[in-house]
């Protein structure tokens, strides 16, 4: 596994360990990267950070200052991407073209490069400052520059070869082809980043000159049918694509910053066909649990989480399994992520006064076996579905809560009576993201003690036993991880549980009965399993679980 840069710069003797300590506060205070910090504190150089990133990422690093690339190495990439896109090409050897980048992450426009030239491509790294003396030197003009002068749109040019329409139809292309969930768009310091999540994790994709923002949201509006004149107020919108044969749905939301307004895209391709239940990460005996827990005629079953964690995928995968002709499924929705063979979805619609609680109640007179309410919101649409609930119904519905047992106290605080939720909830799964570690190039390696003790394993039992960890390759850009996995975290209610529900105990009271009673399954009983199954990573189950907090106390 890769040593951290900060570890890097201390064994080097361009950083102190004083110094690393007070780089990494001021990076978590000013939300930098560690090398900037490090260069805003002056502490070390742009080359002597550039160098030990290089280190970090097995790269090799280069200085575009010395010597002068020939003009037919040059040629081998286009004029207009060596620009735009930030790299210089420098060599070739063994059969591969070398580029400089400035940034590891541009890896992946590497790779783009390799399918546009037809050649292998090798990447160097060099500082941001030289790589951009190096690109004016070459090719004559700013990076900038040439994207303004090609965001231009020419008098009678169709609307569709527009070069911001091309600019916002690549930036979906892209995220698609890096399987990501979600597109940021952020103005600030002189720049428009593009960031995507990818398995959970935000990662730098391009920039563009702040002069172009503008123009970009602007188009983004127009797509998502939002006020393209409104720029002081938050707006959400939808918009329809169809990429690659793809259908993909992108649910937009604007909020306006002290740069200007930002975007955020959450993307939903509807041509993926839905997760089972085995393939969310359900072991054994919890599918078992979880299956007999689904097949009852009657109660509420909540699954809580942050946004984000698949909640409504489980949710999903619960009915998918349901769904049979004698049985009849309705769902109020916001939006219907996936259209269903066999269920009555409804979306919600807040212009018209198509609220969860109204559809609801709409719901009760057509007779259904089976109710889906996308989220609870407040008190009228809880009490709406507790009465579900318990007049012969089974109801599906999630809430965000850290936990299985802050489920019952959360429905409480908005306003439930407590006899309320004693009679009416039969269980509660919590649940967090993990990603998976790359099949490729994981490795073994035999935890510590303090590791075993973390995850609440006996060190005596797994003694000899072997983890696996990230080490990263092609195949996962380098990441270590590819894909994710679903933890899970499931309480059944019982007696005693119901008893302590019913007197409106603490949430301190309703864990600890929970747990010593056996209806409590935590989440790190759960991580612990697919960290020895070799599935995950003991930093990933540490990230995700309250774990991470104790850790850095």
């Amino acid at each position: 596994m890769s040593k951290q840069l900060g570890e890097l710069l201390v064994e080097s003797g361009a950083l102190s360990e004083a110094q690393l300590r007070e780089a990494l506060a001021y990076q978590r205070n000013g939300g930098l990267h560690l090398g900037e910090a490090i260069q805003r504190l002056g502490f070390a150089d742009e080359a002597t950070v550039a160098r030990a990133v290089a280190k970090q990422q097995g790269l090799p690093f280069v200085d575009l200052d010395k010597g002068r690339v020939s003009e037919t190495i040059l040629a081998r990439v286009p004029a207009d991407f060596a620009r735009e896109q930030g790299m210089v090409p420098l060599l070739e050897k063994d059969g591969r073209l070398v580029v400089a980048i400035d940034d590891p992450l541009k890896k992946m426009i590497a790779e783009q490069l390799e399918f546009m030239i037809g050649a292998k491509i090798g990447c160097a790294l060099a500082t941001s400052s030289g790589l951009k003396r190096a690109i004016e030197r070459y090719y004559g003009e700013k990076a900038e520059d040439s994207v303004a002068r090609s965001m231009q749109v020419r008098a009678g040019e169709d609307e569709g070869d527009a070069p911001i329409v091309r600019l916002v139809t690549r930036t979906f292309h892209d995220a698609l082809a890096a399987r990501a969930s979600d597109i940021h768009i952020e103005p600030g310091h002189g720049r428009v980043r593009v960031r995507f999540r990818v398995d959970g994790m935000l990662r730098d994709t391009a920039e563009h000159p702040l002069h172009l923002h503008s123009a970009l949201i602007s188009r983004l509006k127009i797509m998502a049918s939002m006020d393209i004149a409104e720029k002081r107020k938050p707006q959400d919108g939808r918009i329809g694509l169809k990429l690659e044969g793809r259908e993909v749905d992108v649910r937009c939301s604007i909020l306006p910053s002290s740069h200007g307004e930002s975007i955020v895209m959450r993307l939903l391709d509807r041509s993926r066909s839905l997760i089972g239940l085995r393939e969310l990460g359900f072991e054994d005996e919890d599918y078992r649990w979880f299956r007999r827990l689904i097949q009852r005629p009657n109660g509420l079953v909540l699954v809580t989480g942050p946004t984000g964690s698949g909640k409504t995928t489980t949710l999903y995968a619960a009915l998918s399994e349901l769904n049979r002709p004698d049985v009849k499924i309705i769902t109020a929705e916001d939006p219907v992520e996936y259209h269903i063979r066999g269920l009555n979805q409804v979306q919600v619609n807040p212009k018209i006064g198509l609220s969860f609680a109204r559809i609801l109640k709409a719901m009760l007179r057509a007779a259904p076996n089976i109710i889906l309410v996308g989220e609870i919101r407040d008190a009228e649409t809880a009490e709406v579905a507790i009465l579900a609930a318990l007049t012969g119904h089974l109801v599906f519905s999630t809430l965000h809560t850290n936990d299985a047992p802050s489920a019952l106290t959360r429905l409480v605080d908005i306003g439930v009576k407590p006899f309320l939720v004693s009679a009416s909830v039969q269980a509660v799964i919590a649940q967090r993201l993990v990603r998976r570690l790359c099949k490729e190039c994981s490795e073994e390696y035999t935890p510590a003690e303090t590791e075993l003790r973390a995850l609440e394993l006996d060190p005596a039992l797994h003694q000899g036993r072997k983890f696996r960890r990230p080490r990263g390759c092609r195949a996962c850009e380098q990441t270590g991880y590819r894909g994710r996995l679903a933890l899970f975290e499931h309480m059944e209610m019982d007696g005693p549980l119901r008893e302590l529900c019913f007197r409106g105990a603490s949430l301190e009271e309703l864990r600890t009965s929970a747990l010593a009673s056996g209806a409590l399954a935590p989440l790190v009983a759960d991580g612990a399993r697919k960290i020895l199954r070799g599935e995950t990573s003991l930093a990933e189950v540490m990230r995700v679980t309250r774990l991470a907090a104790e850790a850095s106390l």
